[in-house]
């Protein structure tokens, strides 16, 4: 089975992908040539599970959420130098790191999706703040039911959090330092049949863009919660979930990974504003 995540462009140009179900040994994270379709392995190990990957504004490292091993880790743009950046526990919890956001100076913003096999009404998920020099982490917000996809806003004055199994998306307001949430707030309640929200990305006019899963589509949303369009694989392709979202940077250009029976691919699109670094992975 593949199931590709965390479309994130790099340095040069390359759409960087993970495929969460890759064997040991297999493709972790892949590098795709958009114009050509030309595909590369740029790392693998044996025991990881990432789900999302985006590049650091503080030292241009490609991070990783390892889901099943509860780490964030990093590498170069060619797969070189792999790190890992955090591990252990948070207030004794071991983590399952799901997205990641960064802020402007570079900190990281994780979803914690723990208890995301759980029903929604014991949710046990969290929102954890990492420091990108010291690695220290911080619960900013639990008792959540599943977050997994998280973005700033363009602005960097808000956080945009979906809940995989509460088929919503939170909007919360940071502190200044960003170690608490000032105010947050059920934004969008999604009205989606047997699909569950997932990964999300912002566009430069403040859109939200929502993959889905168990839906081969992609919900947009304008900032004050209009649903603006519904972005949707042809229903001829054998494919069930359209999970996550990239927008290159200063481009219209849109690209999902797109999972079903048949494999992983990836999808374009047009998108209704130009890509910031927002949108570029999570």
């Amino acid at each position: 089975m593949t199931l590709l995540e965390g479309p994130t462009f790099g340095p040069d140009g390359g759409l960087y992908l993970v495929d969460v179900m890759a064997p040991a040994g297999g493709p972790k994270v892949i590098k795709l040539d958009v114009a050509s379709g030309a595909v590369e392995t740029v790392y693998t190990d044996d025991v990881s599970a990432f789900t999302s990957a985006q590049f650091s504004p503080h030292d241009g490292r490609l991070y990783l959420t390892d889901f099943v091993g509860g780490t964030v880790q990093s590498i170069t743009d060619s797969g070189k130098d792999h790190r890992t950046f955090f591990q252990g526990t948070l207030d004794g919890v071991a983590m399952n790191p799901d997205d990641i956001a960064f802020d402007q100076e570079g900190n990281l913003y994780v979803t914690d999706a723990a208890g995301s096999q759980d029903p929604y009404w014991k949710p046990t998920g969290r929102l954890v703040r990492i420091d990108k020099d010291t690695a220290e982490g911080n619960v900013l917000a639990g008792n959540m039911p599943a977050p997994n996809g998280i973005a700033f806003n363009p602005a960097y004055d808000g956080l945009w959090v979906s809940h995989n199994t509460g088929n919503r998306i939170d909007y919360l307001r940071l502190s200044a330092d960003g170690y608490r949430v000032q105010t947050a707030h059920p934004a969008v309640h999604v009205s989606a049949g047997v699909g569950q929200v997932d990964s999300l990305a912002v566009d430069a006019a403040g859109n939200t863009y929502v993959g889905m899963h168990n839906r081969a589509v992609v919900l947009v949303y304008r900032p004050d919660g209009e649903l603006a369009a519904t972005i949707a694989v042809p229903r001829e392709d054998d494919v069930s979930s359209a999970t996550n979202v990239a927008l290159k940077p200063g481009t219209t250009e849109g690209y999902m990974t797109v999972s079903g029976k048949g494999g992983g691919f990836v999808y374009g699109f047009t998108a209704l504003a130009d890509g910031v670094r927002q949108s570029n992975g999570g």
